[in-house]
This record gives C-alpha cells, sequence and structure tokens, in this order.
C-alpha cells in the first residue's frame, strides 16, 4: 500500500475488490478466447473447405463488432424469457465472461489466422525439406509464431480489461460482485467522484504497462535460450 500511497493513489478495500475482479474477468475470459481462437486462426489457415472465404470474412466482421451490440446479444439471451434464461446467468460473473469470450476470441482466431497466413507456408516448406513429419512440423509452427501468439493473447486481455459497454448490460455494475475497472470508472464520472475515477484509471495503466513488460521480459528470455 505503501507504493501506492506514495504516488498519490488511494486504495481501499472497494478498489482492491474491484481491481480482483476485473483481473479474474479478465484472465478466464482470454484464456477461454485463447482455447477456442488459437486453433481456430490456425485450422482456418491450414484447412482448405467450401465456404472458407466466408467463415474467414464472418469472423473479420465479430473482429470489429461494437461491444454494446454483443452485451445487447448476449443479454436477450440471458433474460428471463430469453433461449438461456433458466440458467439465471444474467447478472453474474459467468455473464460477464461469456460477452467477453464472444469479443475477444473472434480477435484472437482472426490475427492468429493472419500470422499463420503470413509465416506457416514458409515455415512448412522448410520443416519438409528438412524431413520433418506433420507432428514436427507442426510443433516447429507453433515455436515460430509463439512470440505472435503472447502479443495476440495481451492484445485480447487488453480489450476485455478495457471493456465497458458489453460487462455493464450483462452484469449490471453491481457493487461486490459484477463491478469491473472500467464500469466503475464510468459510475464515479456520472457521480462527480473524479478522484477515485482517476485512481482506477491510473491502476489500469499500471496494470497494462506492467503486463506488456512482463511480455517483454519473456519474449527476451526465450530468445536467449534459443541462442544459448
Amino acid at each position: 500500500m505503501q507504493f501506492w500511497t506514495s504516488m498519490g493513489i488511494e486504495i481501499n478495500q472497494e478498489i482492491i475488490d474491484i481491481i480482483l475482479l476485473t483481473m479474474k474477468l479478465g484472465i478466464v475470459s482470454t484464456f477461454i478466447s485463447a482455447l477456442l481462437g488459437v486453433p481456430f486462426g490456425m485450422f482456418l489457415e491450414r484447412v482448405d473447405f467450401f465456404g472458407k472465404k466466408v467463415i474467414i470474412r464472418i469472423n473479420r466482421t465479430l473482429m470489429g463488432f461494437p461491444p454494446v451490440v454483443a452485451g445487447l446479444a448476449v443479454y436477450l439471451l440471458l433474460m428471463r424469457r430469453g433461449p438461456l434464461g433458466r440458467w439465471e446467468l444474467l447478472f453474474t460473473f459467468p455473464a460477464m465472461v461469456i460477452v467477453q469470450t464472444g469479443i475477444i476470441a473472434p480477435i484472437i482466431s482472426g490475427m492468429v489466422y493472419t500470422s499463420c497466413k503470413n509465416m506457416a507456408p514458409q515455415i512448412r516448406n522448410f520443416a519438409i525439406s528438412m524431413g520433418a513429419d506433420r507432428w514436427q512440423t507442426f510443433l516447429l509452427v507453433i515455436k515460430e509464431i509463439k512470440n505472435d501468439i503472447y502479443f495476440i493473447l495481451i492484445t485480447g486481455f487488453g480489450r476485455s480489461i478495457s471493456e465497458v459497454g458489453a460487462v455493464m448490460i450483462v452484469g449490471g455494475n453491481i457493487k461486490y460482485k459484477t463491478r469491473t475497472m472500467t464500469t466503475a470508472i464510468s459510475l464515479m464520472r456520472n457521480k462527480g467522484d473524479f478522484g477515485e475515477a482517476i485512481t482506477l484509471g491510473l491502476v489500469l495503466l499500471i496494470i497494462s504497462f506492467i503486463i506488456q513488460c512482463f511480455v517483454d521480459f519473456l519474449r527476451r528470455y526465450e530468445e536467449n535460450v534459443e541462442n544459448n
């Protein structure tokens, strides 16, 4: 706490709970989106099938899908009279994860597809020329594009912790339950509580900076290991 106080930032229990919930939401949503998006992006690049171009165009459209529209769609699905209403997920953490995954997964899959399209063919040609089998070729592709995947996942995580409209629609911005940093900032701005809003904004920027530094450190570490 002394570190934050020395920077002129007041941290109370409510802000700590908001930060922890935001990080939890970002990690869970990004993890699920990665499980869906990375394999799907690699599949799109590797396999030819009827309608592939249409699927790619749909995915690119979803990459720019307005978050509030995604939030509205999930809200209609989860509302009491909706198809999934009996699960009573509206205004809960799982509902926020669902809408975040719907926003982030297309971004991850689209970026992975583009990265693989630019790099994978040359990597496969090299692997085949060296006599590698299919599994070895796949592992080599993963190894060569892993830095891009790191960047893509960080991009997805950043999108998650910065989202406000969709999570507010399906989460309801309930104190100690579904209130994240961005929705709290929006609420505090409406109340005129600019001090706490600025505090959360600074914390959000610091978290993003720390994550970027960690990824850069991890990338340099792996490069040093490979060189040695």
